[in-house]
């Protein structure tokens, strides 16, 4: 069916659910939306069934929005709109989003912006047009999400065109004939690292992730030269599982390199993915290297991306509709959901998953309306990958940070900036609120700040035990007065050089480079201090390497090599991980609902995923596969 029938369709549509008063000024397609534009917003809002009807009927989601002819300029409607709350409501934002007509108002006191029974609210909406929606203020605010939201402001024309464009392609003729669907293992197969597939059909193709490969010190990429993948510009969309380095680094190289496409994500994952390669052009930079794309790249992909919240159900391709879900591994990490053809076939990829509720996260979802196939992380997937619990490993921490303290040593943690730093100052602020550790600063340096500030901006994806403390009991771990944020060079080398015993918790997690070096070459040298992995290390990785036990370390001061000899104590306080463990995998699989025919494991050294395959397809009976790259599977 074409754009054009299928919005002929909507219009015969409204004109048998609308009331026949109903000014509908335009109908339009904007990405995977059909957009209808009226200037009587009042009637449609008085009646819910209209656009639940309109939304059935034509098997699309269905927005309704003011005519932008009703919409005021944002200026005088900011103006017009601080001159109606009172100023004890402390608002800190206010954006607006012309591609749905929604002004977002930030405050500390979203009630009183709301006023009593809606008052100051109703008075907002006679008077400005656009559509207010009141939110709390994150408690630390983020330059990321506020230069996104600003960024998504000057470019709202060509967002629009773009959405339309979108739209249109994704409303294409199909095709006729027999119909066949396969994936094909670009990247992150037989290995941790480089995660791509692509999911194709006779009509379509979506890539699934877009990372590189950390322990390779050339950034090893995925396979885009396969033929399949080729060229860039056939793809109708990409698909971000989460926002670590080894999902969706190389991503805005696409856009460098002829892809102009969407990305579909969840909101969270935008942010933090933008934080991480903005920084990653940094890192290359800093290292004398030549980054893979430059910072105009990754605002191209803040320009395509197409955020869904977890459960929101939509089409990406004439044949393919997406449902992102909760995986638990790391703020707005989704397992995708992929419902082909018109009931053809189900499959989803978990991405990175944590089958475990976390101090972050609930556990991965497992419950889905169809699954024929489902492809799964193997990174813990070997037999004897059994980790502690959650709870064991905060006991962990706080018997090597006890004993470091006492002598008066230095504690160097080194972290992802993205999930494990958040859940480890969780532990070590409810261990010094209790009096279990002593009052000692912790130090957070490289993202983890703004990476911090961008979770407390979408508190709508954390563990709701979590959410009812922040919000409920006004105590907000993530405030706590001993977090220090390392803002220079100088706080750093003072920081080194202090003789008080302190906790630090920096970047990188895999210690490939990042200012963790800076204290691994200040401290390396006293067996008083420590230094405590909480998270994976890839084989190669400097981290994986002193955790095997080297002693000497070669690492570069100003581009020059320098011996570093380990002294200082090494721990690994395991079950931090934002990974299931081998017992979590299986039990994730004995607990799936519908039970799928076909499982494919990835993301996992080769005999992880190869002992994983063996060991599911034994206990459950089901078929499975662990493909190298650049194996293609034939799913129907």
């Amino acid at each position: 069916m074409s754009a054009e029938r299928v919005l002929e369709d909507a219009r015969e549509q409204i004109r048998k659910i609308a009331p026949s008063d109903v000014n509908i000024a335009a109908i339009e397609f904007e990405g995977p939306v059909v957009v209808i534009y009226t200037k009587d917003m009042e009637k449609f809002a008085s009646n819910n069934d209209i656009v639940r009807q309109l939304a059935q009927g034509l098997r699309r989601r269905v927005a309704i929005r003011p005519d932008p002819s009703m919409l005021a300029n944002p200026e005088t409607v900011e103006k017009r709109i601080r001159e109606i709350i009172p100023e004890e409501a402390q608002i800190t934002d206010i954006y607006f989003e012309d591609d749905t007509g929604e002004v977002t108002i930030e405050a500390i006191a979203p009630g009183l912006v709301i006023g009593k029974h809606g008052s100051i609210l109703n008075e907002i909406k006679k008077e400005v047009g656009w559509a207010p929606k009141v939110v709390r203020a994150p408690p630390l605010p983020s330059k990321t999400v506020s230069d996104i939201r600003a960024y998504l402001r000057t470019i709202s024309d060509d967002r629009k065109v773009f959405l339309k464009k979108v739209g249109r392609r994704l409303a294409r003729p199909r095709i006729e004939g027999e119909s066949w669907i396969r994936m094909t293992a670009l990247g992150g197969y037989r290995e941790v690292g480089r995660s791509a597939t692509l999911l194709s059909t006779r009509e379509s193709k979506v890539l699934i992730d877009c990372g590189i490969d950390p322990s390779d010190k050339d950034g090893g990429t995925p396979y885009f030269n396969a033929p399949e993948i080729q060229p860039l510009d056939a793809l109708d969309a990409v698909v971000i599982t989460h926002a670590h380095m080894d999902h969706c680094a190389l991503l805005p190289a696409l856009y460098k390199y002829g892809y102009d496409g969407p990305v579909y994500c969840t909101p969270p994952t935008r942010d933090l993915m933008s934080l991480m390669q903005l920084d990653g052009i940094k890192v290359s930079y800093g290292e004398g290297k030549k980054a893979p794309y430059e910072s105009s790249h990754v605002r191209e992909v803040v320009a395509h991306c197409i955020p869904l919240k977890y459960g929101e159900t939509t089409d990406i391709a004439p044949d393919m509709r997406l449902t992102f879900q909760n995986a638990g591994h790391i703020l707005g990490s989704a397992v995708c959901h992929f419902h082909i053809g018109d009931g053809l076939y189900n499959i989803a990829f978990t991405g990175d998953m944590k089958f475990e509720r976390t101090w972050l996260f609930n556990a991965t979802v497992n419950k889905f309306p169809r699954l024929e196939t489902l492809v799964m992380e193997a990174t813990y997937g070997g037999y004897r990958d059994v980790q502690p619990s959650r709870i064991d490993a905060g006991n962990t921490l706080k018997a090597v940070c006890e004993r470091v303290l006492a002598r008066n040593g230095k504690i160097l943690i080194p972290v992802f900036a993205v999930g494990r730093s958040q859940e480890v100052m969780l532990v070590l602020e409810e261990l010094i609120r209790t009096g279990k550790l002593p009052n000692v600063p912790i130090y957070l340096d490289g993202m983890i700040w703004e990476a911090t500030a961008i979770h407390t901006a979408y508190p709508e994806y954390l563990n709701s035990q979590l959410r009812t403390q922040i919000f409920q009991m006004g105590q907000n771990p993530f405030l706590s007065q001993n977090f220090k944020r390392v803002e220079t060079q100088d706080m750093r080398e003072r920081i080194c050089h202090d003789v008080e015993p302190c906790i630090v918790l920096s970047t990188s997690g895999m210690m490939n480079g990042g200012p963790v070096l800076e204290y691994l070459k200040a401290w390396a040298d006293d067996p008083k201090n420590c230094l405590v992995f909480v998270g994976y290390n890839a084989e190669g990785t400097l981290g994986s390497k002193i955790q095997r036990g080297w002693s000497e370390l070669t690492l570069s001061e100003r581009g020059k090599p320098v011996t570093v000899k380990m002294k200082m104590d090494v721990e690994t306080a395991e079950g931090f991980s934002g990974h299931s463990d081998r017992r979590q995998l299986m039990a994730y699989i004995a607990s799936l609902d519908p039970k799928p025919e076909r499982i494919v494991i990835g993301h996992g050294e080769e005999h992880k995923c190869s002992d994983l395959a063996s060991s599911i397809y034994k206990k459950f009976n089901v078929e499975t596969r662990a493909p190298m790259n650049l194996e293609t599977i034939r799913m129907k």
